[in-house]
């Protein structure tokens, strides 16, 4: 089975190979020279758009396999959310299987997956740790590796996805008390997504008021998860484009909110939420921390400089001419993260002025690869012909499909270029 093309696109996250190869009739349930399947190869691998497809084209992710596992039951085991949602199908699962996969996340996320590395595997050896991003999900773990087993520490976004599927409603104090346990509370990754994006689908006042009532926590990780559950309550509403009941509220505590938090990681999340509202209090508020000592603080300022271009539907584009000249000060800061956001929001935000392309220019050689792209593409779609040379400092891209349309603009100016050349001429 090893000639098998389907068996090596899998492991690859293929997703348009496997896509095509499925359309054209290979078999979901095709296995290696091993006798895994295709679908647990996937599982293995964390493809988990990959994984999604197979189980769509009728891999079966409920198959009981050697060990007594299933694909899905080892999805849980992988402590990957992304891979527990592509294969997760409530209408399928028996009290029984429900009760197995909400037994097996709970072990993990109760003993943490060291111990139960350790068990299954037997080994005494060191462990390794790597942080990783998640590109399909936009989520970050840390990979576990020990004993030839490779996991990531997202159990407690598993057994939070697991019980919101099954209908289970866990209180706002226990899931609180989650995400603040993590090895990792962060909003970036994925287990503090899932508790914090869960508490704000609810959109609940019961919610809110609990949310509110950690401002006053004395630890700083508590007051920060509720401002990101206030943010995801003010802006979570899948159905429309419009603000939800909570938005309004939320404007006004958020400022009220950011008037006296002294920690620096809170201060820096309120303001991030409140670079979701709009309204006029919201710029000078970001003027006041262009100097704050902390990076985290400063790298919330560019949204809050930022407006919605008149009769635009959704994109932030023009800043005010102080705001402009903040982000044009934002653009120096010692921090990389700051001058990314600002070559981003430069880049695409549609401001003519020179100075706005003297920043950007400023940017082709910054040390962030991603810096560099968006400085490049901001001249580029300016027609300033330092996007040229700047396209030659930016270096290989890992992800060039996804960043294909941004990386390309140098060359769509070249050819805005020749054709005005030759329209001159004739």
């Amino acid at each position: 089975m090893g000639g098998n093309p389907l068996v090596a696109a899998v492991p690859s996250g293929d997703e348009c190979g496997v896509r095509n190869l499925l359309e054209d009739g290979a078999d979901p349930e095709s296995a290696d020279e091993r006798g895994t399947s295709v679908l647990c190869l996937a599982v293995a691998g964390f493809k988990s758009l990959v994984a999604g497809q197979l189980k769509y084209a009728g891999a079966d992710a409920l198959r009981r396999l050697d060990d007594g596992s299933t694909p899905l039951l080892r999805a849980v085991d992988s402590g990957s959310v992304g891979l527990v949602l592509s294969l997760l199908d409530v209408s399928l699962l028996d009290g029984a299987a429900r009760a197995e996969l909400l037994a097996r996340a709970r072990e993990w996320h109760e003993r943490g997956p060291v111990a139960v590395l350790r068990e299954r595997t037997g080994s005494p050896g060191p462990v390794e740790t790597v942080r990783v991003r998640d590109g399909e999900w936009f989520t970050e773990y840390h990979e576990i590796r020990l004993g030839g087993t490779t996991v990531r520490d997202g159990h407690t976004g598993v057994l939070t996805l697991l019980e919101k599927h099954f209908g289970l409603r866990p209180g706002f104090d226990e899931l609180a008390a989650r995400a603040c346990a993590l090895d990792h509370p962060d909003g970036e990754y994925a287990s503090w997504w899932e508790i914090t994006s869960t508490l704000a689908e609810r959109q609940d006042e019961r919610t809110w008021e609990a949310a509110v009532a950690l401002r006053a926590h004395p630890d700083p990780l508590y007051r920060r998860f509720g401002a990101d559950v206030l943010g995801f309550l003010g802006t979570w509403d899948q159905e429309s484009d419009g603000p939800t009941p909570f938005g309004r509220r939320n404007l006004e505590f958020f400022l009220d909110w950011a008037a006296e938090e002294e920690h620096p990681e809170v201060l820096a999340e309120v303001l991030a939420c409140l670079g979701d509202h709009e309204d006029p209090r919201i710029e000078p508020l970001g003027l006041s921390h262009l100097a704050h000592p902390d990076p985290r603080v400063r790298r919330a300022v560019p949204k809050l400089l930022e407006r919605r271009a008149p009769g635009d539907r959704g994109e932030w584009a023009h800043a005010t001419p102080e705001g402009l000249d903040a982000m044009l000060v934002l653009a120096r800061d010692p921090d990389s993260a700051v001058r990314g956001l600002v070559a981003h929001d430069l880049a695409t935000g549609g401001d003519s002025a020179p100075a706005v392309g003297d920043a950007l220019a400023g940017l082709v050689g910054d040390e962030e690869q991603t810096t560099r792209i968006w400085a490049v593409f901001g001249l580029a779609v300016r027609d300033d012909p330092r996007c040229v040379d700047g396209a030659a400092r930016v270096g290989p891209v890992a992800e060039y499909a996804a960043w294909s349309w941004i990386l390309e603009a140098p060359d769509r100016y070249e050819q805005r270029r020749r054709e005005r050349a030759a329209a001159a001429a004739g």
